[in-house]
Parts: structure tokens; C-alpha cells; sequence
């Protein structure tokens, strides 16, 4: 089981160099597709907030893995069709290079349909009466 951590530093510190290092670029990858995002843990995992939640990820035994949501697994299947995944994640193991490209695609779609979803509610909110006193 995982020491609980404070921070994405943190979590990245308490692993080996070797995995380190791999946390490391995947934090990048998403920082410089999602500039805008807010860092934090969240159910024990790194994860990026930006209208809401974007990514997650992690490091396990014999690989990372990474937490995009159900719709941009979905929207990036034919992509990831040569990694283990399932409805709203993926492996990536430690002996293959990281596809830092389609990490990058998969958060910057992740961006695009939180902040359509946030303008979308927004719009919403704004229709409604006010409220009487």
C-alpha cells in the first residue's frame, strides 16, 4: 500500500529514480497541455483539475497509469489500440518509450470538453429566474 502524500512532488519522490523519472514526464506532458490546470491529489493519485477533472495518473508495478475518462479513451481507441485499457483508463508499461504525443492529445480533448461542459452549465445557470425573496 501507498504512503499517503501531500503533493504530486511528493507522490513522485517515493518511487525509485527509474519510475521517477517516467512520473516526471508524464507530469510535463500534461503541464504543457494544460498550462492552465490546477495540480493536486486526488484518490491517492496525481491528478489535474481544469473545470473540473482532467487526468489522472500513477505509477504501478509494471507500469503507468493514466486516467483520462471514459470519453477520451473512447474518442482515442483506435490509438491505443496497442495498450492494455479499459472504460476510463490506460497502461503504459515501463519497458516502452511513453507516448508523450498521445498523452498530450488526450489532455488537451480533455480541456476542450471540460470547457464546453463548464460553458454549457453556465449558459444553463443563466436561463434560470431569479430568485424570489
Amino acid at each position: 500500500m501507498r504512503v499517503k502524500t501531500e503533493s504530486i512532488d511528493e507522490y513522485i519522490s517515493s518511487f525509485p529514480k527509474e519510475v521517477q523519472k517516467i512520473l516526471t514526464q508524464v507530469r510535463a506532458t500534461i503541464r504543457k497541455a494544460a498550462p492552465s490546470a490546477e495540480e493536486t491529489i486526488s484518490y491517492s493519485m496525481p491528478a489535474f483539475k481544469q473545470n473540473g477533472n482532467l487526468v489522472y495518473f500513477a505509477a504501478f508495478k509494471n507500469h503507468i497509469g493514466f486516467f483520462p475518462t471514459s470519453s477520451a479513451i473512447a474518442a482515442f481507441k483506435k490509438e491505443l489500440a496497442g495498450y492494455k485499457w479499459a472504460k476510463g483508463s490506460v497502461q503504459f508499461p515501463f519497458d516502452e518509450p511513453l507516448p508523450l504525443g498521445l498523452i498530450t492529445k488526450m489532455v488537451k480533448f480533455r480541456v476542450k470538453e471540460n470547457a464546453k461542459k463548464s460553458s454549457a452549465k453556465r449558459k444553463k445557470l443563466s436561463k434560470r429566474p431569479p430568485a424570489r425573496a
